[in-house]
């Protein structure tokens, strides 16, 4: 890629990671306790309107719309925002997220047919470890459940990953948008139902300028722009030159956290990220390999992100036989969004 695409790929990074610090602000606004599924809600609004007045809807049947929202969106960004609703760090959250590559490896070969090659199994190896070592230095500091719920998070991102390749939109951002419609309504009803009428029209009545603002950037920034620069990025270069960007998701939410919110990860915990970051690394960072499918299709491996979720197009051998990406595509969330 040259300087000035690769300068915007790592300002998608720095988006997706800040995306976290902001979640944590608007979740805990000047003291207050915003009700997680009803702020996951409130941002979904702001993605879908009015953006679906202006952009078409993807072709793709809207049993693959519901799926990806309901997986990449609601169940990635509602898990995620209750576990950090719930005491996980944001820094922490950033980076445990992660391990939505690694899933999305497993749950292609699963349902795709997907063949994972041994260096990306390698990767799911090293980064399951590495999340043993974060559980570890995670239990003997505070509970463990938000870091399951986080791993439940990434599970679902996963999931809408697998959907969306199926799927294969055109448009990326179309997908954002459109599925992003499935997200509002079920979520604030369960908000209502889990944090009741006068928790959420409390909160709808008060809203704090933290909140409105951390709503509009996870909106705005993390999924809207950083998702249509990742788009138009991964329809230019090959995945591979792409995605390895996102390995600078974490590095920036734990930076971020650490400075904002004072966040300082246990020595456990950092070793465990490392281990986490090099598995996926293993798993991203492939060069020519690939996975293959049982009919023996090339296909590029699964990209990931901070935001909504990632889903790769397959891509194609050129003359020498050497793996060259065709077209690259986002499949989207949360981006999820986180």
């Amino acid at each position: 890629m040259n300087l000035r695409h690769s300068l915007l790929a790592a300002l998608v990074a720095v988006l997706w990671g800040l995306n976290f610090v902001a979640i944590d602000f608007g979740l805990h606004a000047n003291g207050r306790e915003v009700p997680p599924l009803l702020f996951v809600a409130m941002r979904f609004v702001l993605v879908v309107f009015p953006w679906i007045f202006f952009i078409r809807k993807p072709d793709v049947s809207w049993k693959a719309i519901i799926g990806v929202g309901l997986f990449m969106s609601a169940g990635q960004f509602g898990l995620l925002y209750l576990a950090m609703a719930l005491g996980m760090p944001a820094g922490l959250a950033s980076l445990v997220l992660q391990a939505q590559v690694l899933l999305t490896v497993l749950l292609a070969a699963g349902f795709l047919g997907e063949r994972p090659s041994r260096r990306q199994l390698a990767g799911v190896v090293l980064g399951v470890a590495g999340l043993a070592v974060v559980a570890v230095g995670r239990s003997a500091v505070a509970p463990l459940l938000p870091l399951i719920i986080v791993l439940g998070a990434a599970l679902s991102w996963a999931a809408g990953n697998v959907v969306a390749r199926q799927a294969k939109a055109a448009s990326g951002l179309g997908l954002v948008v459109w599925s992003g419609a499935v997200v509002p309504l079920p979520l604030a009803g369960l908000s209502l139902l889990v944090d009741g009428p006068e928790a959420v029209l409390g909160t709808l009545a008060d809203l704090q300028p933290a909140t409105i603002i951390s709503a509009l950037y996870t909106a705005i920034f993390a999924s809207l722009v950083g998702y249509g620069i990742w788009n138009r990025l991964l329809a230019s270069y090959p995945s591979s030159a792409v995605v390895p960007f996102t390995l600078l998701v974490p590095v920036v939410g734990m930076s971020a956290a650490w400075l904002a919110l004072g966040e300082v990860p246990t020595p456990a915990e950092l070793a465990g990220g490392l281990l986490l970051l090099g598995g996926v690394a293993t798993a991203v960072l492939t060069g020519g390999a690939t996975m293959r499918q049982r009919r023996g299709a090339l296909l590029a491996p699964p990209g990931l992100g901070a935001g909504l979720g990632a889903g790769l197009r397959a891509a194609e051998a050129d003359d020498d036989g050497r793996l060259a990406a065709a077209a690259g595509r986002v499949g989207v969330r949360e981006p999820d969004a986180p």
